[in-house]
């Protein structure tokens, strides 16, 4: 009896540790409604089917491992976590806790009057502990404006975690003093958006921050050099999604936009001007060449540019094109 006993459990074991192997596991205590048989979790496809006649009896499960693997102890113990990831937009990158706004308890029932003001002072003392000294409550301010710019301008979450970093290296730096805090976040959210390759117009920027233009343009001439912010120059051609999307043209005098820069850069007539600027007129040209003609005051307004810049650009650009045409074709 004992022998037999044995066998089995050193049976079951194998199969076991085979069924690992193939990717799935035995759900021991059920069995199959149909046949009776044994039922196989297969993890990698998230089914839960019977190991005779096939029959799938779950599907679509939620995987609630982590996300992660690990090879060794010390490698599970690093990649081990709880509670939210951390991030850059944050004074303390997110490792706080936080009271939570509703006047709840833990069973989702409103709490008395007494203890809705007993958490009222809770918030108060934890917002007011989560600053300890004037580096953190600097840091609080800059981050909140640099995400409240970039969700005005619609800027994607690596675009403000790269704003996060920069502000995070000018404090470091020391760079801040005799400087306004809304000036440098919006210098760092505008570098972090040349360095992703979403440039906008600066005056995008200046249109959302609650500083003038020409001290932005200070702030990120001062935070550049001091920083070695490797930025390369603006290209002029990254402009045309955005303000083509805007304008909504059609893919030909997209396509054409793209052509006039291109010879406008070749030939070095894009140097010292604004890329903005030439973007803007190269599709102002191009809805002429394609027919649509929108007018300079309806890419002005899309593009932040003035009339004046579309009209001598667009003479620019035609200008040179045709003298590239009339070359390739002599």
């Amino acid at each position: 009896m004992v022998e037999n006993i044995e066998t089995r459990s050193r049976s079951d074991q194998e199969q076991s540790s085979k069924s690992r192997e193939e990717g799935h596991a035995t759900i021991t205590g059920t069995s199959c409604p149909e046949c009776d048989g044994q039922i196989v979790q297969h993890e990698s496809r998230g089914e839960a089917t019977c190991k005779n006649c096939g029959l799938v009896l779950d599907e679509n499960a939620i995987d609630r491992g982590p996300e992660w693997r690990a090879f060794y102890a010390e490698e599970r113990d690093e990649k081990s976590r709880v509670g939210a990831p951390t991030t850059q937009l944050m004074h303390d990158k997110g490792l706080s806790t936080t009271i939570g706004w509703q006047d709840k308890d833990a069973y989702g029932q409103s709490v008395s009057g007494r203890k809705r003001a007993r958490l009222q002072r809770l918030r108060t003392w934890d917002e007011r502990f989560r600053t300890k000294d004037a580096h953190e409550r600097n840091l609080k301010q800059a981050l909140g404006e640099i995400s409240r710019m970039a969700s005005a301008l619609d800027l994607p979450e690596s675009v403000r975690e790269t704003a996060g970093v920069l502000y995070r290296r000018a404090v470091e730096e020391d760079l801040l003093p005799g400087r306004s805090i809304e000036g440098m976040s919006t210098a760092s959210l505008y570098a972090a958006a040349r360095q992703q390759g979403m440039p906008r117009p600066l005056s995008e920027f200046a249109a959302v921050s609650r500083v003038e233009k020409l001290r932005i343009q200070r702030a990120y001439r001062y935070q550049s050099r001091e920083l070695s912010l490797a930025i390369e120059p603006e290209d002029p051609t990254q402009y045309i999604p955005q303000f083509a999307s805007s304008l909504k043209i059609s893919d030909e005098a997209e396509r054409r936009s793209r052509e006039l820069l291109e010879v406008a850069m070749a030939t070095g007539t894009h140097s010292g001007k604004s890329p903005a600027g030439l973007a803007a007129a190269a599709l102002y040209a191009a809805t002429h060449l394609t027919n649509e003609q929108l007018t300079q005051e309806t890419v002005s307004n899309v593009a932040h540019v003035s009339r004046v810049t579309i009209r001598n650009r667009y003479q620019e650009l035609l200008e040179v094109y045709a003298e590239q045409e009339s070359a390739s074709h002599g």
